[in-house]
């Protein structure tokens, strides 16, 4: 089995999202909490841009809920440069209890299901779940130097730069951003490869992977599509989210209607965006800040969120290795 349920309900009560001014202007760019408008916000470069970014996302949902970053018991987080540097060295400048965390894109997704079992088994209370990635670090270093101006091809997908921050704990505290919304449930996702080398083509590399953690927490759980009102992938894009369909509907599971894809939700569908965003900043901020409100409010009831992840690297690329992809789930309740 690799569904569980959490007995005790772990509450998300506060959160934070920071993005540039790119994602700002998009489609859902009045639901982030702060828009900056310089990528390099005045530093060295992009790489201290985003350690800032991320730092930043942590302490605003800490003091939006009254805390302080000394409360949190431990930082689960996770970004997309080698070493996962940005949240290693966020965590040293915070100086939170940390566990890190490498699912690429899944990232977000991982450190709601690690950080919410820490928090049902009794063992850390509160955590914060976080995600980062920026646009120029992560083309620096897994596709061209931004100088060379190499065009995307039509496949290919927009690195997100931003942070989304979720807090959660047994008990909400004195001042909770969010009052009703719980973790009730989640699926550990598996690694599934079929063959695709195109580094441009996440979407076709990470489908099936979302597709199995689908049904694999269906038929684990023995719920159906019906029992949600959502079911957000995170960033698929366009191609990836026609791919998804399709699998799911050789298996008989039925999407349409239901399914959201944070890829696909983030930027407008013009050609500089190509099939969408990505980066394990796309699921972290989409939900934090465009979301969870409607799951806050009541407006909806019940999620399945899962973000899904290319686990591949520059060295395994230019080796000629394929891209595995992985997708972890969480569910999100109102209560």
């Amino acid at each position: 089995m690799r569904t569980f349920h959490f007995s005790t309900l772990p509450r998300v009560f506060s959160g934070a999202c920071i993005v540039s001014k790119i994602e700002g202007d998009g489609p859902i760019g009045d639901c982030f909490d702060v828009v900056v408008g310089d990528d390099k916000m005045g530093l060295d470069s992009f790489e201290q841009a985003e350690l800032q970014i991320f730092e930043n996302a942590v302490r605003l949902s800490c003091h939006k809920s009254g805390l302080s970053t000394e409360d949190i018991n431990c930082l689960f987080a996770g970004d997309l440069l080698n070493q996962i540097i940005t949240a290693n060295y966020g965590a040293r400048n915070l100086g939170t209890p940390f566990l890190g965390l490498y699912g690429a894109c899944s990232t977000m997704a991982e450190s709601l299901l690690i950080g919410g079992a820490f928090v049902d088994g009794g063992f850390l209370d509160p955590v914060a779940c976080i995600a980062c990635s920026h646009f120029s670090t992560a083309e620096r270093q897994f596709r061209y130097p931004l100088e060379m101006g190499t065009t995307s091809p039509p496949t290919a997908q927009r690195t997100v730069t931003g942070a989304g921050c979720l807090l959660v704990g047994r008990k909400l505290p004195p001042n909770p951003v969010y009052r009703h919304i719980a973790l009730s449930g989640a699926t550990v996702g598996r690694v599934i490869d079929l063959g695709i080398t195109d580094g441009n083509n996440m979407g076709a590399a990470m489908a099936p992977a979302a597709c199995d953690t689908i049904l694999t927490y269906f038929s684990e759980s023995g719920e159906t599509p019906n029992d949600f009102d959502w079911i957000i992938t995170g960033d698929l894009g366009r191609y990836g989210s026609e791919l998804l369909f399709s699998l799911c509907e050789q298996k008989g599971i039925d999407l349409k209607g239901k399914h959201f894809d944070c890829g696909n939700v983030i930027y407008p569908p013009l050609e500089k965006f190509n099939c969408g965003g990505s980066g394990c900043g796309c699921s972290a901020v989409t939900l934090t800040g465009h979301f969870l409100p409607y799951l806050e409010r009541g407006d909806v009831k019940r999620i399945l969120f899962l973000a899904t992840g290319a686990l591949m690297s520059p060295t395994s690329s230019m080796q000629g290795e394929s891209i595995p992809g992985i997708a972890h789930a969480v569910v999100l309740e109102h209560k």
